[in-house]
């Protein structure tokens, strides 16, 4: 160190002026500060791009807190009118009017599985959770669905039980009644619940038009057992019907439950005819890769190749523009992640061939 190196002390090499080791220790702190400030604005601005970038996802959001305002409206009413028809059930000794208000408890813990489903759902995304936590609603949908399975098979258990040893007679009168009013009750309910999206919330609506038309079998059938004054055979042929129409309908919503999970594409999008589509789009050579999920119910999601014949940024620019239009205007697509490449462009450790990638030629 130079004798003139202001560091020194009185122009000893090796004894450093403290003043200046300290400004200097206090001068990387500050950089070390800065750095870390940066990096942690950085991974904020981040989450905010993750959880807001897109509008759509605002508005799928706006949604889905006016359907759970609803389902805690249609939780109370259908509450009550449960523990009515199982009070009246009993009182009455009708094993379809039981029957009704099973189906009612099931809808109880599905409205409660579709509350807490919708306040995780809301949660923004994480960098470890990107897409947020949408599917939570799709797994309470599946489990409402196989909770329905189980409903439909005590059901028809506890018929063929009364079919085989028959439970007497059955006061109409109350059970008449009671049903009426279940079937007012679903209907408001329905009513409530008609514009639902999300799945979660559909099967919650499916289960309440099922419960409308038990009530009005158990209403129709009351009349007729009334009027023939002792055909209570009818009680347990109306719980089979009941509990049948259960399972057909368990089963479509645990099928479409799963095939969100398995990453199917959706129903109402034709891969084929889509993938024609993106390929005649003006400057497209080839779309090949072509993936189609839904991330939740009414939120869809696309990826693909997209091969162009120019090699100018602008042009491509505008192919891109063109391509995510025709998908939100035609497909209903607003989530999509489109790779444009040259047709020299060769694929590293690519498999683009193999399963149903599509491959779309002009």
């Amino acid at each position: 160190m130079a004798v003139n190196d202001p560091r020194t002390v009185d122009g000893q090499e090796g004894l450093v002026d403290p003043s200046h080791a300290t400004g200097a220790a206090s001068h990387q702190n500050r950089r070390r500060q800065f750095y870390a400030r940066r990096h942690t604005a950085d991974a904020n601005i981040t989450l905010k791009q993750m959880s807001v970038s897109h509008p759509h996802t605002t508005a799928h959001r706006h949604g889905r807190r006016t359907e759970q305002r609803r389902v805690v409206l249609v939780l109370a009413l259908t509450a009550l009118i449960m523990v009515a028809e199982i009070v009246g059930g009993i009182l009455s000794h009708s094993l379809a009017l039981l029957s009704d208000a099973g189906h009612m408890l099931s809808d109880v813990a599905a409205q409660l599985l579709s509350l807490i489903a919708l306040a995780i759902a809301a949660r923004p995304a994480d960098l470890r959770r990107t897409y947020g936590y949408h599917r939570v609603e799709i797994l309470a949908a599946l489990l409402n669905g196989l909770a329905l399975l189980g409903l439909a098979s005590w059901i028809l258990w506890s018929a063929y039980r009364r079919l085989m040893v028959g439970d007497g007679e059955i006061q109409t009168g109350l059970m008449i009644g009671v049903a009426a009013i279940g079937l007012v009750a679903n209907l408001a309910s329905a009513w409530l619940l008609r514009d639902a999206t999300s799945l979660n919330v559909r099967s919650a609506y499916l289960h309440i038009l099922l419960d409308s038309l038990s009530s009005l079998a158990v209403v129709v059938g009351g009349t007729v057992m009334a009027l023939l004054h002792g055909f209570y055979l009818l009680d347990p042929l109306l719980s089979i019907g009941i509990g049948l129409f259960i399972i057909y309908s368990a089963f479509r919503l645990v099928r479409d439950a799963v095939d969100v999970l398995l990453e199917t594409a959706p129903a109402h999008v034709d891969s084929e005819g889509l993938s024609r589509a993106m390929a005649s789009c003006h400057g497209v050579r080839e779309v090949h890769d072509l993936h189609i999920w839904t991330i939740t119910s009414g939120l869809h999601a696309l990826s693909a190749h997209v091969v162009v014949d120019s090699n100018d940024l602008h042009h491509n620019d505008r192919v891109l523009g063109e391509l995510q239009q025709l998908l939100l205007r035609d497909y209903h697509i607003a989530h999509s992640t489109l790779q444009i490449e040259s047709h020299r462009y060769e694929h590293v450790g690519s498999s683009c061939d193999n399963g149903a990638h599509d491959r779309s030629r002009d």
